[in-house]
């Protein structure tokens, strides 16, 4: 059978089906996991995955999970993630993963709301958030804990289970019911439920987003043929497993090319095990790019005089090659010559450093990013290239071709998608991958979609070279006093490009200028003071640092240059705290939660439309324990002009 026609056939197939498939054809022959231990490369072949899949399964069985039931899980990027979440699927029921950093009560919440009656954990600390609030989940009659740390003092709770034990209790129940795991997976259907998805939730509560296995299956096989992902490539997981490009991935993508899925040790370790696995591409969030060309910025502005002349030179000299190739212009002959030479000396030691050398196609999505990024990543060699998609049509659908990437879009459509613009400027999508509905929200679901075109939500256009760009949520586009209308995260990404700004938020409708709310990086504003001798004890006293102020003005004066002027700032201020997911300020997967934001801070807002110099505040800080503090400041309001 050829790949085109296996890739066919396993869109017909749930994703337990396709894992049988892959360890029937590959057996022990290819790696299918690979997991960083204690310094240590631990693998697992296709039949080890079906094997602890199985296993898990059938503890779960022996639990009594049923099909129709749905199974919460609170882990890290393990393959125990993947052996779970397989198994309750292996079973009939339905996934759904939640972020570890939620607190207590939100966990409490999305358990009780699917009503699951096991949970799957990743350690001692997400155990203990459970035990908080069990008499909140009367429903729930197992926790299954992962990593036994610390969990010796817990070993008489009738109501928590180690995977050891689960593991143990599917081998003792495989033995007494040997075909009942079979039989399981085959009565299982393509358009039967797989996982649910929390939506980013940045209006309100989040919505379940329900994807179907063919959802699943669909989106893998046209990442596979755009891309060309061949057997044992490998990816490395490092988005948390309840954002959709992981699941999209890990459920998705590695089954059905039977690619190598390899897990971190740690989030800090992510670079050096870059360098490791030697990854051939990666999808991560516009934070982390973010964050990484903030990092190699300050380290060069930090260097020695040669090595940071020899950068700038060798960005330059990336620059204008991107420039050329991005407009499909000829490099001369100099151009080339002078390319090559900093790949020696510049481009090719820098991304080795990253553990990036291996790249062959690096994508970003999860929110707008800047095209200077964009173009700063590419300049020094990495194929770094923007995408699109949603938790809605079970991920990225919108990729730019090598030979067309262009620093402004999000590309075009992949082989099994439709893609179009509504009357309103809306971007409109029609594709098998397309989510199954809202759980226990007909409403919302039927609103969701229009002639079974899916709305986004996103307000865009198609060039004339046929590739997408993304104006910005529609609901969010901002009409100033005289009617003229801009994205605000058209502004806010190009701020974030400063390697000394952390988060921003823009205001202006119906005002008459557009102002700014903005956090300051502690890390690289912290190592900048401390370079100038600049005393500071906490966040709040950094950022009210008259030279700190100085430092992000010049900043904004830098974006402003790049922005017409009914986009250009004129007031800005420094915010006295993070804005954070625990305030509820920002979303889980980082998006700012605009309408709520605008409400907490209308003070501070309304200040920067009235000629005032400053404004004192009081606001509220919820601790990592829930309690509440208060913060009593007075922050200034910085003019741009």
């Amino acid at each position: 059978m050829s790949k085109e026609a296996r890739h066919i056939t396993k869109r017909n197939l749930t994703l337990p089906q396709v894992l049988m498939e892959n360890a029937a054809l590959y057996g022990d022959t290819k790696t299918a996991i690979r997991e960083k231990a204690y310094g240590i490369w631990q693998k697992y072949t296709w039949s080890d995955y079906l094997c602890y899949v199985q296993k898990t399964a059938a503890g779960f069985a022996s639990h009594n999970l049923k099909r129709g039931e749905n199974v919460c899980m609170i882990v890290h990027n393990h393959p125990e993630w993947l052996f779970s979440e397989l198994a309750a699927q292996t079973l009939g029921a339905t996934t759904l993963n939640l972020f570890t950093s939620s607190i207590a009560d939100e966990l409490a919440f999305s358990v009780k709301r699917i009503n699951s009656p096991i949970v799957v954990v990743q350690d001692q600390e997400q155990v203990d958030k459970l035990l908080e609030v069990k008499e909140k989940l009367p429903q729930t009659r197992k926790v299954v804990y992962i990593d036994p740390t610390g969990m010796t003092s817990y070993s008489d709770d009738p109501w928590l289970m180690s995977y050891a034990e689960l593991l143990e209790a599917g081998e003792k129940f495989i033995k007494e019911h040997p075909d009942y795991i079979e039989k399981e997976i085959n009565k299982s259907r393509p358009d039967d439920v797989a996982i649910m998805i929390q939506t980013s939730g940045t209006t309100g509560v989040p919505k379940l987003a329900m994807l179907s296995h063919r959802n699943l299956t669909t989106m893998a096989a046209q990442w596979v043929e755009e891309t060309k992902i061949e057997p044992e490539e490998n990816w490395l997981s490092m988005s948390p497993p309840a954002w959709i490009v992981d699941q999209m991935w890990g459920m998705g993508v590695a089954l059905g090319s039977a690619m190598c899925m390899n897990f971190p040790e740690t989030a800090e370790t992510v670079l050096e095990d870059f360098r490791d696995i030697g990854p051939s591409m990666v999808i991560t969030s516009s934070r982390f790019w973010e964050d990484m060309a903030s990092r190699i910025r300050v380290k060069i502005s930090d260097a020695g005089w040669v090595k940071k002349k020899l950068f700038y030179l060798g960005e330059r000299i990336g620059k204008s090659v991107v420039e050329k190739q991005s407009h499909k212009q000829p490099l001369p002959v100099s151009l080339k010559a002078l390319y090559k030479v900093m790949s020696v000396l510049v481009y090719k030691p820098l991304l080795d450093r990253l553990g990036c050398a291996r790249f062959r196609s690096a994508f970003t999505g999860g929110h707008p990013i800047s095209p200077d990024v964009i173009h700063f990543f590419r300049a020094i060699g990495l194929n770094l290239k923007q995408c699109y998609g949603l938790t809605e049509s079970c991920g990225i659908f919108q990729i730019q071709p090598d030979d067309e990437v262009k620093l402004e879009t999000v590309g075009k459509p992949m082989a099994l998608t439709e893609v179009k613009i509504a009357e309103d400027q809306e971007v409109l999508v029609k594709s098998e991958a397309n989510f199954s509905g809202y759980h226990n929200d007909y409403e919302s679901t039927q609103n969701a979609f229009e002639n079974g075109w899916l709305k986004t939500g996103d307000a865009g256009y198609i060039d004339n070279d046929g590739h997408l760009l993304i104006i910005g949520r529609k609901e969010d586009i901002i009409r100033n006093k005289s009617g003229e209308a801009f994205s605000p995260d058209f502004i806010e990404t190009r701020l974030k490009f400063s390697p000394y700004i952390k988060e921003a938020v823009t205001f202006g409708e119906a005002r008459p200028y557009i102002t700014a709310m903005i956090n300051i990086d502690m890390g690289n504003v912290g190592n900048w003071a401390e370079d100038r001798m600049i005393p500071y004890t906490t966040y709040m006293d950094l950022s009210a640092q008259s030279a700190v102020e100085e430092l992000i003005l010049n900043e904004v004066r830098q974006v402003n240059e790049q922005l017409p002027d009914v986009m250009k700032i004129k007031k800005f201020v420094l915010l006295y705290k993070l804005l954070d997911a625990d305030d509820e300020e920002l979303t889980r997967t980082g998006k700012v939660r605009r309408r709520f934001v605008y409400g907490l801070y209308l003070k501070i807002i309304e200040a920067m439309y009235n000629n005032f110099k400053n404004v004192e505040v009081t606001g509220k800080v919820k601790y990592r324990d829930g309690r509440i503090g208060e913060i009593e400041t007075t922050i200034n309001i910085i003019n741009v002009s």
